[in-house]
Order: structure tokens, then C-alpha cells, then sequence
């Protein structure tokens, strides 16, 4: 019989073992050793047994044993140790605490959270980054709330069939049964959320805390007694049902993540959030709520609107359309109009803020509400996760801000980092403590690693190594039993993959772009680098493809089938379940890790990062964070068909790259070994990477740029615009309103240069006079700018500089005369011209507003060359 319902019951510890319950309830042993060591003393057999989850840990001793350890006194000190160096942890001033103008609280909301593998509330890249950047955040004492959904089914675990074919399982997840507690107001009942529907029905939510160290994690569970079948489903996974299923996940996440931060601020006396952070489109009905919230309080929608943007930053995550979340308009109507509608918030102007743009060429889909557009015009401040992704999604979204240039287009970039002590093999960080302290206490000292010793970091590099060759064989017997496969077929596994041969490593979600199977492009070429009788290659896989992604189980099943062959199985594993373990493993034990995205689909990327901080060495397209960071030294890149429209085609030359790069420098460069059996130029490469690339892939040099950059700006902005009941918002407000109405009668009409002579020479001054006519604004609404460079063959400015015109004299006609000073700085084609842009200290970027004004026929020199 199958049990209708399942519950976890605690232990009760006793009171000598209270503080060991207080070290299970905080997430930081997820990336502190010292905690975990002491955890597998409680009972080591049954530590293994439970997969290293502490709470299951304590759920499965038996109480004898902890009698046992209740007067342990080595035991005891032990344990009073950790607990004093998790209070000192959770108490002291770190980093943020020495900013001036910070902000008191940031709310954090992201649909999926990578914080342990016993939490499994993530699917792949998303969620680690939200788990890094949680943990990264209470390093440095960050102070952010974190929101997010607890999924009852997490996401799923993957096994494969016979056949090599994905099959999903959701296992069940009871919260009492993780380190979680329930958020309960005074009176001791748990507080609740409720989201009205249409139907005159109700989303409500419980919520439960979790301790990421200093930073509390929020997520809202749907579960609960109040609600109809179909409203306890909305958290029942990560990512699954349809648009409608879809849709309410996303309003529990953002309306509903509003006002569970507002009962934890008011039940805990925490300080409510300055600014908050949309991790990508899934949370962005945050700022209706935000919007709801004011207009409440007597601002108009606009008012509210520009309070709201100023302390928002929004996250953009996808460089492709097709992964963002776009809903039918109707489904908006139904859920924010008639009788469910917001009183102060018309439906009207919630379906404006997620209208699709579309360029000249294709308009937008009047259909559809657009969940990153949304998000965008809800925030002043937006960034993609890479330089190369900022450029793609300034191309992206650029309809958004109609006549402005790319490079104008307001999306910055904050390049990804990685959270070091969860990724990087204890062994690296043991030496780094032992020999660079200033690496783990305050992240410098990057170069010492050059002094460290060939021996030291081979010696790591082995064991490493070794660990992950017994933890594959381990999963693959596991896997093949699975699949049916008896005890006595499986003896090759024993030999499976090979502790001292060069170990390739290639684990991530399987989309098609991601292209898991370009490495078998041309198999019978694969299996001579594999079997090569010198300088064998060995081959570690993992990934998981969407439920729905039949061409990704496709993909997954044709490796598998590959790695199947009886010739080269010893050489080239598929390990099933890929999840935060298995991760950490892989990450920590490869030699070489390989990526191949399809140019430029890859909008980070941090499995890489992770590898080259366990001395791992990159072996990638110039795809994401590789593209800006790769060196010539530090890794190889794998070169792209970049312009080759034929798909199998351009795999095909990328595939025969790759075989190259792998053939003739690889392979090469790991087996040239010394006399002494070191490979001397593999190590150099191993130290420059570690020196080069560690202070930029760490998370904590990501959080520093979002503090710095985005987080302590819009608490600038948003107090301005709070300042006495919030009248520099409704004179914000009131401006753009006025500009935007004005706009059509602001023209540039005439533009006249001198002082150039009939050559012009490099190093003159040339004097720019402009004739704006500025209808019914002044001259303080606008800026005025003449835009020079270098020109390209249709006259179109290359990355062009500005230099602002002062006004001279303002006709009693509405026009104006600026003038200016344009330097020929560079030799070459040049070119200028001007352009006005709206103007108010309360703007981020000129094209806040997406107005621009601008000669109606060329204006400027490009014929000639400067000398």
C-alpha cells in the first residue's frame, strides 16, 4: 500500500547536543569542511549511508549513539567550537559593513536556488548562480533576503532506460525533512500570503525560512489547507505543468515573494529591502506588487512607476528568445482584469509594460505578454551575466529603446562568478591555506601561486583525479544495475576509466545549442583519441534534458549508445543524475574542461570556472565568460564557423577543431613529461590559470560588482525619490510625462563646423554649431551632443565618443544655439554628428526614455582622410 502522505519525524537531541541542531539548521555547512567533518564523527556508517545530509543524519542515529556523544567530552569541545565559529561567522562586521550609502536590505528573487544537493531546488545553471550568489552575499555580509519557491518534488532525478533512454522520477520532499523552518507571527500560527484569482478563488502560501548562512532564503510553499487542488500544485515542481501552471508559479513568486519579505521584515524586525533583483523574468510581477503597494498610498501609477524603477535591478539571463517567458495577452487580462482587477493598477497599463516592441523590420506580437520586457521597463538598472551577453542582449532588446545606438542601449554586463569553498576540491583549498592565506581570507595574493611547487599541485591534481575515476565507477554500476544489467556483466567496470590518463570533462543541461553530441561528429576519430595506445583521452558526461525536450533525450540517448560499445566503454562514461554532487566531483577531478555552445547561445557559463579554480584547464568555444577572459595561456579555444549558415556544416568544421586541438595540443602537452615524470608546460598552464583567471571567476568579485555598480546606485535613487513622501518621484514623473508629450517638436535643424581648414590634421580642434529647435522644453531638458569618430562604409559611426554642446542664446522662437569643441583624436575616416537626448539628474542613461532627436539628413565629414 502506498502512504497517502509522508512526514518527517525529528529527533530530539539532547541537551548537551542542542548546538548540533542550531549547525544542521544553517546552510553554511554546505561549504564549511570544519562542520561537515564534524557531522560524519556523529556516526560515519550512517553519515555515508544518508548521502551527507545532515538532517537525514540526525533523523536515522539512533538515540543511543547520541546518548553516547552527550558525554563525549572531546566530542563536546569540538562541537562547542563550531558553534562559537558559526555565531562569530553569522555576528561579525565583514566587507559590506565598511561601504558608506549602502543599502540596509536587497530582496533576491529567483524561481530555482543550487544551495546543496540535499535541497534539490534547482535545475541547472540558474539555479547555482542564485545559490552562489546567496552564499557569496553572507561571505561578505551582504545583507539580501533571498525569495524563491519551495517545489515539493524539487526537480526530478534521472535514470536511463535499457535503452539509454532519459526517465525522469520525482521523489517526494517533505520540509520537515529538510533544514527549513516555518515563518510563524507572534501568536505562534504560520504566517500566511494570499493572491486573489479570477473566479473569485485565492493562492495562498506558507513560509518557510532557510539559513544560507547569514542571508535568510524565503520560499513560498502552496501546500497548505486554504487552497483548492489545484492552487496546493502551483510548488509541486520545478518547471513543470503548463502556461497556466506556469503563470501562477510566477505570481506566487513575485507578488506573493513581495509580501511574504513584508511578514518576514515585520515578524523578525528585519529592515525591508532598499532594492530588489530580479533574477531573469520568472519574479517580475514583483513590481506590480511594489507599484500596488504606492499607489495605495495616494501616488498616481506613473508616480509609483518611477519610485519603484529606481531601486530595481533587473538580471537578464538568456541570450535567445525562445527562452523567455512569454504568456498570452489574455491569460494577463484574466488574472488582472474585471472583477479581480487592482483598483490603482488598470490592467491596461500592466499589459503596456509587457508589449513587445518589435523593430521596423518585425513588429512586435501583439498577442503576447513579454515577461523580460516587463522586467526591463519595471527597472532602471538591467545586466547581462558577460560582456559578449551584454552585446547580444543590447541587440535583443534594442526596440526598447527605438533610434539609440547598441552601444547606447542601457544593458550593462556583470560577469558570472563561482562560489570557491563549495567547488573547489578541499585539498586545493587546504594548500591554499597552508601556503597562500591571503587567497581564502581576502582573495589576493593570486600571483604567490606561481611559487607554489610542481609536486604539491600534481600530487593534488592526482588525487583529485582518482576521486572522481572511483565515484564514476561507483554511479556507472549503479546506472547499468538500473538498467538491468546482473552483478556478474559488470566486472569491466572495475577498469572503467583509468586514474592516470588525461580526463575530459563535459556536464551541463542538454538543449540542443549546448551540443552535447559534437563530440561525436566523426565517431571512428573519437574512438583513436580514446584508444590512442600512448597518449590515451578519457571522457566523463553528464546532463539532464528538459521533461519535455525530446530532442535533448535524443541527444543524451545517442551518447549513451556511443559510450555503450564494449571498445571504448572503459573510455568514455555517461554518468545519469547530474546534480550538485556529481557536479563538485566532476568540476574537481577533470583535467580538461570541454564546452561547445553554438556561438553566441552561451550567456555565461560557470562550470568552466569552477573547473579552472581546481586547476582544471578550459577547452571551449569563445562563448560567455570565455570569450572575454580566455588569454592564449590559460586554455584553448576551440575555433568557430562563425558566418557558415549550413548547421551540420559549421559542426562539422567545429567538430574537426576540436579533434585538433585535442590530437595535437591536449593530449601532447598533459604526456610531455620530465625526467622527473612532471608535465612541465601542462603546470604552467595549470598556474597561470589559477594566478589569471581566480580573482575574476570568484563570486565574491561578482557580488563586489553588483554592490558597487547596481545595488548601492539604485539605493541612491530610490531614497531620492522617496524623500518626503516621495515628491521627487511624482516631479520625476511629472517631467517624463511633460517631455514625452513635447518630444515631437524638438528637431535639429541646423549644424555648421569651422576651424578644420581644407586638410584636416590630426590634433586641430574642430567648432560645432547647432540650431535646435526645442518646442516647449528649455534648454535644461535636453542635452545636446555631438557624436565623432571613426566612420564605416555606409557613414554609420564605429563606437563613436560625445562631447556635450553648451547653450549660447535661446530665441523667443523655442530654438536654441549650442556650440562645442570636437577633437580629431584619431587619424583615418571621421565622421560626427548631433544628436538631443532628454536630460535629468534622476536618469541613469540618456536613453532612459527612448526619445532621441537627431538630423534628418547626414551631417559631418566622411569623405577624406585625417592625418
Amino acid at each position: 500500500m502506498r502512504a497517502i502522505r509522508r512526514f518527517t519525524v525529528r529527533t530530539v537531541l539532547p541537551v548537551e547536543l542542542a548546538a548540533l541542531g542550531e549547525l544542521v539548521h544553517n546552510l553554511r555547512w554546505s561549504w564549511h569542511p570544519e562542520t561537515m567533518d564534524l557531522f560524519a564523527e556523529v556516526d560515519p556508517y550512517t553519515w555515508e549511508r544518508v548521502g551527507h545530509d545532515p538532517v537525514a543524519l540526525l533523523g536515522a542515529v539512533e538515540a543511543d549513539r547520541l546518548s553516547e556523544l552527550a558525554r563525549d567530552r572531546r566530542f563536546l569541545r569540538r562541537l562547542a567550537d563550531a558553534a562559537d565559529d558559526l555565531r562569530e561567522y553569522m555576528t561579525a562586521p565583514r566587507w559590506y559593513q565598511t561601504l558608506p550609502g549602502a543599502p540596509a536590505a536587497i530582496g533576491y528573487f529567483s524561481p530555482e536556488y543550487g544551495i546543496a544537493a540535499a535541497l534539490p531546488q534547482y535545475s541547472g545553471g540558474l539555479g547555482i548562480l542564485a545559490g552562489d550568489h546567496l552564499k557569496a552575499a553572507s561571505d561578505l555580509g551582504v545583507p539580501i533576503l533571498g525569495v524563491g519557491l519551495l517545489y515539493r518534488h524539487g526537480y526530478f532525478t534521472q535514470s536511463l532506460s535499457a535503452e539509454g533512454w532519459q526517465q525522469e522520477h520525482y521523489p517526494s520532499l517533505d520540509p520537515g525533512g529538510l533544514p527549513l523552518s516555518l515563518l510563524k507571527d507572534a501568536d505562534g500560527t504560520p504566517a500566511r500570503i494570499a493572491i486573489p484569482l479570477p473566479g473569485d478563488r485565492t493562492l495562498h502560501a506558507q513560509i518557510w525560512v532557510e539559513q544560507v548562512g547569514r542571508v535568510p532564503l524565503l520560499l513560498l510553499d502552496s501546500d497548505v489547507a486554504e487552497n483548492d487542488n489545484v492552487a496546493r500544485d502551483v510548488t509541486d515542481r520545478l518547471y513543470g505543468g503548463g502556461t497556466d501552471h506556469r503563470l501562477l508559479q510566477e505570481l506566487l513568486l513575485g507578488i506573493g515573494g513581495v509580501r511574504a519579505l513584508r511578514a518576514y521584515c515585520r515578524i523578525t524586525g528585519h529592515p525591508d529591502p532598499e532594492v530588489f533583483h530580479t533574477n531573469e523574468g520568472h519574479a517580475g510581477f514583483l513590481g506590480l506588487e511594489r507599484i500596488r503597494e504606492l499607489t495605495e498610498h495616494r501616488l498616481s501609477f506613473d508616480e509609483a512607476l518611477e519610485a519603484v524603477r529606481a531601486g530595481t535591478v533587473f538580471t537578464t539571463h538568456t541570450p535567445v528568445p525562445a527562452g523567455i517567458d512569454r504568456f498570452p495577452v489574455e491569460m494577463i487580462e484574466r488574472q488582472f482584469g474585471g472583477a479581480n482587477s487592482w483598483p490603482t493598477v488598470p490592467v491596461e497599463r500592466i499589459l503596456a509594460l509587457g508589449a513587445e516592441p518589435g523593430t521596423p523590420e518585425t513588429p512586435g506580437e501583439g498577442s503576447v505578454f513579454n515577461m523580460a520586457v516587463m522586467g526591463m521597463r519595471l527597472a532602471q538598472r538591467v545586466n547581462g551575466v558577460s560582456e559578449l551577453h551584454g552585446e547580444v542582449s543590447r541587440e535583443m532588446f534594442q526596440g526598447l529603446w527605438p533610434g539609440f545606438d547598441l552601444d547606447d542601449i542601457p544593458i550593462g554586463s556583470i560577469t558570472n562568478g563561482v562560489h570557491a569553498p563549495t567547488w573547489v576540491g578541499r585539498e586545493v583549498m587546504e594548500l591554499a591555506g597552508k601556503e597562500l592565506p591571503s587567497l581564502i581570507e581576502k582573495a589576493q595574493g593570486w600571483e604567490g601561486i606561481q611559487k607554489l611547487s610542481d609536486e604539491d599541485i600534481w600530487g593534488i591534481r592526482g588525487r583529485l583525479r582518482r576521486q572522481l575515476v572511483e565515484g564514476a565507477r561507483a554511479r556507472l554500476r549503479a546506472s547499468w544495475r538500473s538498467r538491468g544489467a546482473s552483478s556478474a556483466e559488470l566486472g569491466w567496470i572495475d577498469e572503467a576509466l583509468d586514474p592516470d590518463v588525461l580526463t575530459i570533462g563535459f556536464a551541463r543541461r542538454v538543449p540542443s545549442y549546448k551540443r552535447l553530441t559534437l563530440m561525436l561528429k566523426e565517431p571512428e576519430r573519437l574512438k583513436e583519441l580514446l584508444l590512442d595506445p600512448e597518449r590515451p583521452v578519457q571522457i566523463v558526461i553528464a546532463g539532464k534534458a528538459h521533461p519535455a525536450d525530446e530532442g535533448g533525450k535524443k541527444l543524451i540517448q545517442q551518447i549513451v549508445r556511443f559510450a555503450d560499445g564494449e571498445d571504448v566503454r572503459h573510455r568514455i562514461v555517461f554518468l545519469p543524475d547530474y546534480d550538485m554532487n556529481l557536479g563538485q566531483l566532476m568540476v574537481q577531478g577533470c583535467d580538461v574542461w570541454m564546452n561547445n555552445p553554438l556561438r553566441p547561445l552561451e550567456a555565461c557559463g560557470t562550470s568552466g570556472m569552477k573547473a579552472a579554480l581546481n586547476g582544471g584547464l578550459n577547452l571551449s568555444i569563445k562563448d560567455g565568460w570565455w570569450d572575454e577572459w580566455f588569454d592564449g595561456d590559460n586554455g584553448w579555444a576551440i575555433p568557430t564557423a562563425d558566418g557558415v549558415d549550413d548547421a551540420d556544416r559549421r559542426d562539422e568544421l567545429e567538430a574537426s577543431a576540436l579533434y585538433d586541438l585535442i590530437e595535437r595540443e591536449v593530449s601532447s602537452r598533459f604526456y610531455d613529461r620530465a625526467a622527473d615524470g612532471y608535465p612541465r608546460r601542462w603546470l604552467e598552464m595549470v598556474k597561470h590559470t589559477l594566478s589569471s583567471l581566480g580573482p575574476k571567476v570568484l563570486a565574491g568579485r561578482m557580488l563586489r560588482d553588483y554592490v558597487v555598480d547596481l545595488y548601492t546606485p539604485a539605493a541612491g535613487s530610490a531614497r531620492e525619490l522617496s524623500k518626503a513622501d516621495h515628491v521627487r518621484a511624482r516631479e520625476f514623473a511629472a517631467w517624463k510625462l511633460r517631455v514625452t508629450r513635447a518630444w515631437p517638436g524638438v528637431r535639429v535643424e541646423h549644424v555648421e563646423t569651422s576651424g578644420i581648414g581644407d586638410t584636416p590634421e590630426l590634433g586641430v580642434s574642430m567648432d560645432v554649431r547647432a540650431t535646435i529647435a526645442l518646442g516647449e522644453l528649455s534648454p535644461d531638458d535636453v542635452s545636446v551632443q555631438a557624436a565623432y569618430g571613426k566612420v564605416g562604409g555606409h557613414d554609420d559611426l564605429i563606437k563613436p565618443s560625445y562631447v556635450s554642446l553648451a547653450v549660447e542664446a535661446v530665441g523667443d522662437d523655442g530654438k536654441a544655439t549650442y556650440t562645442g569643441v570636437v577633437p580629431l583624436d584619431r587619424t583615418g575616416a571621421f565622421g560626427y554628428t548631433v544628436r538631443v537626448v532628454p536630460f535629468h539628474t534622476l536618469m541613469s542613461s540618456p536613453a532612459e526614455l527612448g526619445l532621441i532627436a537627431s538630423p534628418e539628413e547626414p551631417v559631418g565629414m566622411t569623405n577624406g582622410t585625417l592625418r
